[in-house]
Parts: C-alpha cells; structure tokens; sequence
C-alpha cells in the first residue's frame, strides 16, 4: 500500500496537531507555515478537557496536565474588586474530569513539533491552494516556487484564510464580533493573587499564572472595529484598566509597550456549506472562527484535526485505499464537526453579551444576578460548559469520566477551571 500524502497549510495549533495525528496515522505529511519561524502569534491558549483528551489521541494529553499552574478557586470581580462570584475549581475538575491548562503558545507549538520527523515543516513558505483535488485527482499547493501534490490537503490558515476563499468563494467569511482584545505576558508578582475576571462597563480583564511563574493577561473592550491607540496599546489600557483593582495596574506597568498585543475578534457568523471539497478540509479558525469568551478557538481547531485524522485513519485501515476514499472521510469530518463547531460559535457569541453592557442600570443588574447566581451553588455556572468540555474524541480513551449533562446554558465567559486564557489565532 502507498503511504498516502498530506499537505497542511499553516503550523498553527490546529495545523499542528492535525500533522501530529495524520503523520502518526501513516500519513506523509508537510507543513508549510508562511512565517520565518514556528513562534506562534498569540501569547498564551487555555486548554480544557476537551482538548486535553483529544490530544490523548497522539499521546500529548499527559504532557500538558502536567504543565497545570492551578487547580484552586477564581473570582468574577467588579472593577472595585469586590467579589461577584467564586469560581470553583475542584467542581470543574469533578464535572469535566479535568483542569483548563494554561501554557504559553510556543510551549504547545514545541510539543506538538516534536511529533513531526525532522524536516517535515517549511517555514517561509506562503502557499496557494490550486486545485482542491477530487475524486479522480490529487490536490495541488503551491509555495516557494514548488509544487506540492497531496491525497490530502488541509487549510488550516486562520481567520482570513485564503483556503476557505478558494473553496467556497461566494461564502461571507468571518466578521467583526464587537469587541477588540489586548494581551500581555508579565513576570511573576512579588504579592499572591487570585485567578480572576474582572467585568466592568463594556470592558473585561483576566489575569492568570503559568506554572513558570509568570502572569497572563488580557483586556478587551466592545469599541468599533480597527481602532488603534493614538500613542501606545500600553497607554491604551492605562486608560481602561489603571484604575481597577490591583493587581491590574501593577501588571500594565511591568510590561513594555511593544510587548502588548492587540487583536479585533472577528467569528464566522453565518456557517459555511461544509468544512471540505475535493480533497481538501478546511479546520479551526479558517472553518469556524469564534469568540475567545468560552476559550475554545484553539480547543475546537485540536478536536479538528483528531477527529479528522480519526476519518482518515479508519478509511485506510477499513478500505485499504486512502487515496480513494479521502473524500468519503472529508464528508464524514464535515457531518462531525460542522454542527458542534458552529454551537459553541454561537455559545461564544451570547456569552459576550454581559460583560458587553455599558450603562449603569444594566450593569447594575447583572452584577445582582452574578452574585445570586453564585449562592446556588457551582452547578449553575458550570453547565454552561456541558457539551464543549465533556466532549471525548471518537476511537480514543480518556483519562476520566468526565460529566455527562446536556443543559445548554451559556454560563461564565471563562473556562471550566473559571477564567480563560485563548485569543485570536
């Protein structure tokens, strides 16, 4: 039998973990990534038992508990710092069978290289799909003046990605979700801290730890599309968060102008017809990109890649032909994924709307419903995650039973473990 070929456009997360699987399915796969290195854009992901599970799939999943910073209690404070809401963490842990891990972007990026044989990524390497491929046909990709025939061709090229264009050209792409998001990365504090979101009026902020020591954290404000601060993004949230509760403040000022990132949130508002054609699958952000207020950008694009690779693998091995039955696999990864793709699309979406309140009254109320909604107990806030965290990958075992309710509440912005930690990719 041939060892079929694969080619993945863009070493993101999901391009990445979608390599990771294919290449250990039996696969012969390239990456072309068109940045000079693998350092990912983005400062730190946020991984749920979700993800964790998936990436049990390519035997990742225990390397990245173990880089779990915290397993305790948060807090969703107002901008005083008073306390709206306790987070509980050991009742998320008990729920999903796990913790949300937080861990710098590049620290996933190199794990999940690591996966891949040497030689296997191209960076510097901007590709074009040329032909989507079909039944009868391989795909084509061109980059860096090559040609690159594959059986299989996966787009995992971002938010604006030029894949999605290709294949389905009279489709409207994501749009602009409302809201623009600030993050930094911060030596650790001489003081201790709770984990915490921080709601005010059309503004959030989260600040959380990495194991290292070190501290994430990220601002957003519902503000129109494009803006830009009229002297620096640090100044910029001096004016928004200098004066809330510590330690904000002492985080904007320990970091350099240069070192603060800002991003407009776009998502995919109105579903595409299907996440493939021909012999080519398009995956995460290029597919669905979503609102980073549940956390589950780059968790949705790892259980992407395994449940695709899943169809894939089990083609080869059933039919004993992957090459012709790639496109029976791309339909079957399209039927799984599109529908619970675009829920937690949505789910995102909703779950904007109260941070997103600006006038007085309204936050006032919603601050009153946090605070009731926290002396009934974990459950309530929880459940917005059922669904999205309990979720467990065809074919593969996982480490725990995790929670198995059905309720589709909308729930906390944060994850299961209380606060989030991914952005735009």
């Amino acid at each position: 039998m041939k060892q079929p070929r694969a080619v993945v456009i863009g070493a993101g997360v999901g391009g990445l973990t979608a390599a990771a699987a294919l290449h250990r399915g039996g696969w012969s796969v390239t990456v072309l990534e068109r940045s000079p290195t693998l350092e990912p854009v983005g400062a730190a992901i946020a991984l749920s038992p979700n993800a964790q599970r998936a990436l049990d799939a390519i035997e990742l999943g225990d390397e990245v508990r173990a880089l779990a910073a915290w397993e305790s209690d948060g807090a969703l404070c107002a901008p005083g710092g008073r306390r709206l809401l306790r987070i509980d963490g050991a009742a998320a842990v008990e729920r999903f069978g796990g913790p949300t891990v937080l861990l710098h972007r590049a620290t996933l990026t190199d794990l999940l290289a690591s996966r891949l044989p040497a030689g296997r990524v191209h960076t510097s390497a901007a590709a074009e799909l040329a032909d989507p491929g079909a039944a009868g046909r391989p795909a084509l990709v061109t980059a860096a003046g090559r040609e690159f025939e594959a059986e299989l061709v996966v787009a995992a090229d971002g938010i604006h990605s030029a894949a999605r264009r290709t294949l389905f050209p009279g489709q409207p792409g994501p749009r602009y979700a409302g809201f623009t998001t600030w993050r930094i990365i911060t030596p650790a504090l001489k003081r201790p801290f709770t984990p915490h979101e921080t709601w005010g009026r059309g503004r959030f902020w989260g600040t959380q730890p990495l194991l290292d020591g070190r501290i994430y954290a990220y601002g957003a404000a519902f503000t129109p599309e494009g803006g830009h601060a009229p002297d620096d993004e640090k100044a910029e949230l001096l004016r928004l968060f200098g004066t809330w509760h510590q330690p904000i403040p002492d985080l904007i000022a320990a970091v350099e102008p240069g070192q603060v990132l800002r991003h407009d949130v776009f998502h995919q508002a109105e579903a595409l017809p299907a996440y493939h054609r021909g012999r080519t699958a398009l995956l995460g952000d290029a597919a669905h990109a979503m609102a980073p207020t549940l956390g589950q950008g780059g968790n949705q694009a790892i259980e992407d890649a395994v449940v695709l690779a899943h169809h894939l693998t089990t083609t080869r091995i059933d039919d004993g032909d992957s090459d012709a039955n790639v496109p029976g696999a791309l339909a079957a990864y399209t039927r799984d994924r599109l529908p619970r793709t675009m829920d937690v699309v949505r789910r995102s979406a909703r779950s904007s709307r109260a941070p997103a309140l600006k006038s007085a009254p309204a936050v006032a109320l919603r601050n009153a419903a946090l605070i009731a909604a926290g002396r009934l107990g974990p459950g309530l806030l929880l459940r917005g995650f059922d669904g999205i965290a309990d979720w467990t990958p065809p074919g593969t075992p996982h480490k725990a039973a995790p929670h198995t309710g059905t309720g589709p509440g909308s729930g906390h912005h944060g994850g299961p473990g209380g606060v989030r930690g991914d952005g735009p990719s």
